[in-house]
């Protein structure tokens, strides 16, 4: 089976962990249960199967009974804690934890650059700025995006989108964008990193209502009432609506400014919760 530090579940890890077991032996949940220290013979199957969860106590006696020791231990019973947080400013916590035991043994969760990608907003910003200033420094980079950052910022979210293969350098030194194509899939810890920069996103877009010329930027909205059947009718139209956008941006080979695009569309009533009732 892979290597636990390509793992971001704790409960597909167990999964995969029974099915090698149990295909060079008879090897029973049983037999697993006992072994970390559970009465119920299906509470590990149930926590794989995503129907009960395993504690943060309990997850060092699971991981001793599948045979994890020093980081593969640690890495595991951080797993545990990611699950089990409550919020994405705890589940980022725990996520760098992970990061930080991979890093230290020269791995590399697969989910990682995504994670750090979505992270930030500088990374998408700057991936776009900096193969449009070519030979551009970082003190430059820094004074073009807005809110203002400083020239180490930009160096190390460069490196960083280098080191991910979502930029390389020529041998002037200029900025290129590669074909690779950053986007969540389907993928167990990246959303929450997607949401935070979504928060970070609209928190730009406010601020632009008074710190941007109105003929520099374009705000409109509509309040509607929908069915669910027209919220998912729309939920489409924006999607192609958004991939048209995308194939007009990418039609040009220079670009003059690097622009936000928010789509939203959200209930701002509770009637549904209602009716359920």
């Amino acid at each position: 089976m892979k290597d636990i530090l390509e793992y971001t579940s704790y409960r597909q890890y167990i999964a995969d962990y029974y099915a090698d077991r149990k295909a060079k032996s008879a090897f029973t949940w049983q037999d697993f249960t006992r072994a970390a220290g559970f009465s119920s013979p299906v509470h590990l199957k149930y926590a794989s199967e995503g129907r009960l969860n395993l504690s943060d106590a309990a997850a060092g006696r699971v991981a001793r009974a599948m045979n994890l020791v020093d980081y593969e231990c640690d890495y595991f019973c951080e797993m545990v804690k990611f699950d089990n947080a409550k919020t994405d400013a705890e589940k980022k916590v725990v996520f760098g934890r992970m990061l930080a035991i991979a890093d230290a043994h020269k791995a590399k969760i697969l989910e990682g650059d995504s994670f750090r990608y979505f992270e930030s907003w500088k990374n998408p910003v700057l991936r776009e700025l900096a193969p449009s200033m070519p030979g551009a420094k970082p003190l430059a980079l820094a004074r073009a995006c807005r809110p203002s950052i400083t020239a180490a910022e930009v160096s190390e979210t460069l490196n960083f989108l280098v080191k991910a293969g979502l930029l390389k350098k020529d041998d002037e030194g200029r900025y290129i964008q590669t074909d690779k194509f950053v986007t969540t899939g389907p993928l167990d810890v990246t959303p929450m990193a997607v949401r935070g920069m979504h928060r970070q996103m609209g928190e730009f877009a406010l601020e632009a209502i008074e710190g941007i010329a109105q003929n520099e930027r374009h705000f409109s909205g509509l309040t509607l009432g929908l069915t669910h059947k027209a919220f998912e009718e729309i939920v489409q139209e924006i999607d192609a609506c958004r991939k048209r956008i995308a194939a007009i941006a990418t039609r040009e080979t220079e670009i003059d400014d690097v622009y936000r695009l928010n789509m939203q569309l959200f209930p701002i009533t509770n009637r549904s919760l209602s009716k359920k009732g």
